[in-house]
């Protein structure tokens, strides 16, 4: 991870309706998206999003329906054009952009893997993943040798000259994947991409984006109604709702610190021992040398749940934590237990007493 801002999105408003640019003074005004409906007739679809997007992350965008996540990731490409505000691409506002640069943006900057596949029926597997390179002008056989490629890492060899309807609906996505990747963009947009898959396959689509992305460090823009895919593939989280934001950062933050009773309710029931890790609970480590009476070393990114699994439960237990094989810390299992409960939990078993 750079630390490099590839997308940032600033004071960016969507209001749907006939004179959006009135309705929006009202909106400055203080008039909520409720009140813009009924009184206005205009829907308001996004609110003053603030967003750094960084290069080499995943960023998920999740809310539930009608929360506004998918008109957001519609403006990046300019799929959707905002009523006001700025998306800027490595510091370039796409917003100014001429017919010509966006289209360069959306054929070389930016690849799109869509929730219903979006797989043209006529055409082979290689040539569904081959269909960006060959819209830049390339050769037959040179976008077919580069779709063969990608589609090979995705586990697709030997299907190259299938058609869509030969496949199951997670190999079609692989085929989204792949088309996406062949690309070679430095950017992708990934709509609610597994939302239509079975649970299992979901869960192998979710960890080859994973093992993807360890290998390319691509810049991705991931949507998502599900918490528990956001909380895996998230590097950044923002939750939004009614076209807002009500919080963003890393996810394990988030988790542990709950700014709203919304994320609360959100946050409530996920099995917190899968989704910690080690590093979100550890005390950093005092001085150079690590505690002798430790009970082992346990990795940075370690998920809680491997660290209960090591302990057998026991509270008594400490581990040194690493890093690179360096150490950088200590977990008491009594802290790792304190993390387990739900802040709201929390709180409300601490009002009882």
């Amino acid at each position: 991870m750079t630390g490099t801002v590839k997308i940032a999105i600033r004071e960016l408003y969507k209001i749907f309706g006939i004179d959006p640019e009135n309705a929006l003074k009202h909106v400055l005004d203080g008039v909520g998206k409720v009140d813009l409906l009924e009184q206005h007739g205009h829907v308001l679809g996004l609110q003053d999003i603030n967003i750094d997007m960084h290069e080499g992350e995943i960023t998920v965008i999740m809310g539930l329906s009608g929360s506004g996540k998918s008109t957001l990731i519609r403006h990046l490409n300019r799929l959707i054009e905002p009523t006001s505000g700025q998306v800027k691409v490595d510091g370039n506002n796409v917003l100014t952009y001429d017919e010509h640069q966006l289209r360069n943006l959306r054929r070389e900057s930016m690849s799109m893997v869509f929730q219903k596949f979006a797989l043209l029926p006529h055409r082979t597997v290689a040539e569904n993943a081959g269909t960006t390179l060959q819209v830049r002008g390339f050769s037959q056989k040179e976008y077919l040798a580069e779709a063969e490629k990608w589609l090979g890492v995705v586990g697709l060899s030997g299907f190259e000259n299938h058609y869509p309807h030969q496949l199951s609906g997670g190999m079609q996505q692989r085929v989204g994947i792949a088309r996406a990747l062949t690309s070679n963009s430095p950017i992708m947009l990934m709509d609610e991409a597994f939302s239509a898959l079975d649970p299992l396959i979901r869960t192998d689509m979710q960890d080859l984006l994973l093992q993807l992305q360890d290998d390319l460090h691509k810049t991705i823009v991931f949507i998502t109604h599900d918490l528990d895919e956001a909380l895996k593939l998230a590097d950044r989280l923002v939750i939004l709702k009614d076209g807002y934001i009500v919080q963003q950062d890393e996810p394990q933050h988030i988790l542990l610190n709950p700014c709203d009773p919304y994320i609360e309710d959100f946050v409530s029931d996920i099995n917190r021992a899968r989704v910690l890790k080690v590093r979100s609970v550890m005390s950093p480590l005092v001085g150079d040398t690590p505690p002798a009476d430790a009970h082992g070393e346990v990795d940075y990114n370690d998920t809680l749940e491997d660290v209960i699994t090591r302990s057998g439960g026991d509270t008594s237990h400490s581990y040194i934590v690493t890093r690179d094989g360096a150490h950088v810390g200590v977990l008491e299992m009594t802290n790792l237990v304190r993390a387990l409960v739900p802040r709201v939990a929390s709180q409300a078993g601490a009002r009882k007493l």
